[in-house]
Formats: C-alpha cells, sequence, structure tokens
C-alpha cells in the first residue's frame, strides 16, 4: 500500500469484523472510510436481536475496539453475561459507532454495488498493483458516488444471501412463486413475527444451529398455542451433527443446544423428517405444500428456511479473485474450512497471507471469508482484520504472526456421529486422518461467539455468528 497510504482504506460492513478493522486502521495511523448498507451498525444483527449469543461478553469483543471504547470512558459489560444480539448492539456496537474518530469515518445507508481498480477493468494488468481502487457506492437518497481507497477490506458477510431450499444449490421448482409462504431467517417466532407462526404448522428446513434455535423457540410457542404443529426436514440421513458435542463441546451453552432438540424430537414435539431433499413448492390458498425428490410431500403454513447463506461476489466481479472452487473462500482457507474435509470447526490461525488475491491490498474477512462454508466464529474475524492492517501498514512479522485459540465443537462434521474426544496430539500425529482436527498452537486466547435460543429467562443456547450452509 505504500504508493497510496495518503489515501483511506475501504471497509465494507459495520458489523463487528468491520468495525474492529476500523478500529486496528486507526491504531496503526491509518485512515478507514466505513460503508455500512444498512441505517445503522450492526443492521444485520438487528434482524435477529432477540437471538442471545452461546459465549460470554468476554469473548466477543475485539482488543483494538475496546482498547477506543475504554479511552473514551466506557465500561465493559459483565465478562461473564450472555448477551442477546440486541445487547451486542446497544452495548458495544452501537457505542463504538458513535466514538467521534469512527463517526465521522462511517457511512450508513451507504451499500457498496462494485469495486475495480481506478481506470482498469480485470482484463488489464500494467500497473495493476499500484492503482487505487474505485469503490462504487449508491447512498440511500439515490446518490451514486466512486470512492478513490488506497485499499479495500470487505467484511459484508452474508446474511443479504440465504441459500436457496431446494438441492443442487438451486431454488426449488416454484420457491420464487412461494415466496410469500417463507419467512426469514431466524424469525423472532416469540415476539415480533409470533401472528405468523402462532398455531400453524411451520416447517423447518436445515440442519444448523439457526434451525435448532428456530426448533427451540416454536417448541416454547407451543405452551401458549397448543395447536402449533412443528416440522423439520433435513436432507442428510441424520441430524447428530445437530445434537452436537454435548459435555465435550469447548463452550458449555453451546453444547447444552443439541440436547434440548434431541429431547424434543424424542418426545415428539418436533416431527422429523430426513433424507428430504426438497425438489418443488406449491403455494396454496392456505399454505404451502412442500414435495421432496423421492416423491414425498409435507403440508405447511410457513417455511423457515435455516439453509445458510452465501457471499455476494457480484461488486467485485471486476477484481481479480484467487477463489476456491467448492467453498468461494481464499483459495488456501477453502480446504481448511470444507465441510466435505473440515471437521469440528477448528481452523489453524489464518491472516492476511492466507487471505490474500491476486488484486493487491484487496481481502475478504469475516463471514464472507469463509464462502459457503459453516460455523465461522467472530473470534476468527478479529484475527484476521487484526493480521490485515498490519500487513497493509508494513508490518510484515506483526501479519504473519497469527495466533488464535477456539474451543472444539465436540462433534466432527466428517463423521457427525462421532464425538471429537480423541486429544488432539492423538490427531495430530494421525496425519489428519481421524475424526476430528488437530487443535492450532495457541498462543492468544481466541473470541468465540454465536447465537443462543431465547428470550428473557431462556436458557436453552444455539450457535451463530456462525452459518449453515445447507439443510444436509
Amino acid at each position: 500500500m505504500d504508493s497510496a497510504k495518503r489515501l483511506p482504506v475501504a471497509v465494507i460492513g459495520a458489523g463487528p469484523v468491520g468495525l474492529a478493522a476500523a478500529a486496528h486502521l486507526l491504531e496503526r495511523g491509518l485512515e478507514p472510510l466505513v460503508f455500512e448498507a444498512g441505517t445503522t451498525a450492526g443492521a444485520a444483527i438487528e434482524q435477529w436481536r432477540h437471538i442471545r449469543l452461546f459465549s460470554p461478553w468476554r469473548f466477543n469483543l475485539d482488543a483494538a475496539a475496546v482498547r477506543l471504547l475504554e479511552a473514551a470512558g466506557w465500561e465493559s459489560p459483565r465478562p461473564t453475561a450472555l448477551p442477546y444480539g440486541g445487547e451486542l448492539i446497544d452495548n458495544y456496537l452501537a457505542p463504538l459507532a458513535a466514538l467521534p474518530q469512527i463517526a465521522v469515518r462511517l457511512q450508513t445507508g451507504a451499500r457498496v454495488v462494485a469495486v475495480t481498480r481506478q481506470g482498469l477493468d480485470k482484463t488489464h494488468v500494467r500497473n495493476r498493483g499500484t492503482t487505487p481502487f474505485t469503490v462504487r457506492v449508491e447512498h440511500a437518497d439515490g446518490e451514486t458516488c466512486d470512492h478513490t481507497v488506497a485499499a479495500v477490506i470487505d467484511a459484508s458477510g452474508t446474511w443479504s444471501r440465504r441459500n436457496p431450499l431446494g438441492t443442487s444449490g438451486l431454488p426449488a421448482i416454484g420457491e420464487d412463486t412461494a415466496a410469500d409462504r417463507i419467512s426469514a431467517p431466524l424469525p423472532d417466532v416469540l415476539g415480533r413475527d409470533r401472528a405468523a407462526f402462532a398455531g400453524g404448522r411451520v416447517l423447518v428446513v436445515g440442519a444448523g444451529h439457526s434451525a435448532a434455535n428456530t426448533l427451540i423457540s416454536l417448541a416454547d410457542l407451543t405452551k401458549a398455542e397448543p395447536d402449533t404443529r412443528i416440522l423439520w426436514a433435513v436432507r442428510g440421513d441424520s441430524v447428530e451433527k445437530v445434537y452436537g458435542g454435548g459435555d465435550a463441546d469447548g463452550l458449555p451453552a453451546r453444547g447444552q443446544l443439541g440436547g434440548r432438540v434431541r429431547r424434543l424430537v424424542a418426545a415428539g414435539k418436533i416431527e422429523l423428517h430426513t433424507g428430504f431433499g426438497i425438489g418443488s413448492l406449491k403455494a396454496l390458498d392456505s399454505g404451502v405444500t412442500v414435495g421432496a425428490v423421492d416423491g414425498r410431500t409435507l403440508e405447511a403454513d410457513v417455511v423457515v428456511p435455516c439453509t445458510g447463506f452465501r457471499p455476494d461476489l457480484d461488486i467485485l466481479s471486476e477484481l481479480r479473485l484467487n477463489l476456491d472452487p467448492a467453498v468461494e473462500a481464499p483459495v488456501e482457507l477453502g480446504p481448511l474450512i470444507d465441510p466435505e474435509f473440515h471437521s469440528c470447526g477448528t481452523v489453524p490461525p489464518h491472516g492476511a497471507r492466507l487471505l490474500a488475491h491476486p488484486d493487491k491490498d484487496f481481502y475478504i474477512v469475516g463471514m464472507k471469508s469463509y464462502g459457503r462454508a459453516p460455523t465461522f466464529l467472530l473470534a476468527t474475524g478479529y484475527e484476521q482484520v487484526r493480521s490485515v492492517v498490519a500487513a497493509l501498514a508494513g508490518d510484515r512479522e506483526a501479519a504473519d504472526t497469527v495466533q488464535l485459540e477456539l474451543p472444539e465443537t465436540g462433534v466432527c462434521s466428517t463423521d457427525a456421529g462421532t464425538s471429537c474426544d480423541v486429544p488432539a496430539a492423538a490427531t495430530a500425529d494421525s496425519g489428519g486422518d481421524g475424526g476430528c482436527c488437530a487443535a492450532p498452537e495457541p498462543v492468544l486466547v481466541g473470541f468465540p461467539t454465536g447465537l443462543a435460543h431465547g428470550r428473557s429467562g431462556s436458557i436453552s443456547l444455539v450457535s451463530s455468528l456462525t452459518k449453515e450452509t445447507s439443510h444436509s
């Protein structure tokens, strides 16, 4: 970034990872320019503010962001408390965004629609690495502006682009025409969205933590609305992955989640349909018929799509990217997180060098860096941006010294029915062929996060700032 240090660094997205990037840039004497498509910082989290995180406050705060806040007199929440999404915004992200040094550099209602090199499309090579970037932004007032920046950190996440309900990565036949029967992911079943679910037939589709969260909320709803019927469809033949690692999970709250879902299924509160790959949806006057590829059908009033998310790469079409062909993560990261091969949710520490693309000084971080892969943890994003900002500042030693410790999930994605009870040393010595990943050698304690089930008084918990990528 030497030739353009006088220009700002664009940060796309003002969620936890984007604002952490801005804090690190300020500490390094670099100028952030943050674009947030929503009306406020943390706009995506606002849509699930009713959900509780499964990790306590002490795991959900970026170090550079905390230093900025504490210098302004901010008091950290009780470290052991489990915050709701709304509390993450109100007690952390909103105060951080309101700091004068952040606020003057944050543009809300500013949707990035394209990133390119100034005056160069992706076919041009000469002087590409020293040419500034152009970031095109559409503002809420209808104005479109081009901004010239030295580097780009894309922390825009994946919340705005969910995976379809159908198999093969395509929408099911009729999915678009049945859109009014499909809810948003992570609906507020017990609050804002209650009327859409109470007393109806609700089909939850997916085998990740978001599905588990919704199932538990619906089960709570049946206590007051006993006519509510809960259906659960998964593409795979087993839901052991959803049931999780229990006591083997490094975060006890996360480990408790699957146990409650298992008990609800066993008690007949949830009607489970495995091997149900969705092929079609047909909207009816009073609901929707959901057809599986094997000919089975389910009738529902509303479908909850807990099928995960995928990155919006359209805005990056004029950049030279090097992405894994399967999960659409940076090519060196892809094999480490591909759910077809990766297990236990443990990812080796990684930073700027692994996240780099052929277009110098462009980085995808946070949830979007995982592409279509599941189980991103917030701590990973914080360490990513610390390393990336160090690289942009020219501190290669700090950029390459990536350190992270993430707790084991207690269940392996490549062997969903097996607990990760093999010691890390044993799996390391086995060359990676065992059911669980070898843990990295930690020096710095990481800051994992996720979503927990519940409103006030609830104790059953679920993951995610994680994201599930399919209902397999």
